[in-house]
């Protein structure tokens, strides 16, 4: 079953008894970058009361109340992301409170409501898993596989010489086999692949 993250990040905002929530979803690589993103949106929202999320990104999952009672916050927030099949998805509403206390179902459904209503025209892209490929060639071959690359359209990490060319590439997973069959056959055997 296909994952999908957003093409761009995404807001909306609700007022909920002078309370206002205002939800972000934004596409992110891994949990430091949510962790990075979670840092920019206090900085914005010095006054906010709290800044509740969820993070679905690859096996690297998490959520916080930030001060919101136990479960009425980042759960429901990250229920959101699995129902519409999200990975790789920061979702944080930011809150600022308004006077009215709304009891536990009421934040619940504040929180739900807000990241649902961000959500609503949000653009999904499928989720493709990506893996990284080195190659050790030689001087002669690197020309070559430079020009694979790039007409594969396979994003070059890093480069390294010495006594000979290592590269290292990022790729869909699934391409990582035929791409070592490629190469192989490109450089007439020539190429080895360090783990």
């Amino acid at each position: 079953m296909p994952t999908f993250t957003l093409a761009v990040p995404v807001t909306a905002e609700l007022e909920i008894r002078k309370s206002r929530f205002i939800a972000h979803a934004i596409p992110v690589a891994d949990r430091d970058a949510a962790i990075e993103m979670l840092r920019g949106l206090r900085e914005a929202h010095p006054g906010a009361t709290h800044v509740c999320w969820a993070l679905l990104a690859g096996g690297q999952s998490g959520m916080s109340d930030d001060g919101e009672p136990s479960g009425t916050a980042g759960r429901p927030i990250l229920e959101v992301l699995r129902h519409h099949d999200l990975d790789g998805v920061l979702a944080a509403v930011v809150r600022y409170y308004g006077g009215v206390k709304l009891g536990a179902g009421g934040l619940v459904r504040a929180y739900t409501d807000a990241i649902a209503s961000a959500l609503q025209g949000a653009t999904r892209i499928e989720r493709i898993a990506q893996a990284q490929l080195a190659i050790e060639i030689g001087y002669p071959d690197e020309a070559r596989v430079r020009r694979w690359i790039e007409q594969e359209g396979v994003e070059l990490l890093e480069s390294h010489y010495g006594m000979s060319v290592r590269l290292h590439m990022r790729m869909p997973a699934t391409m990582c086999d035929a791409a070592r069959d490629a190469l192989t056959d490109l450089t007439q055997g020539r190429a080895g692949f360090p783990d």
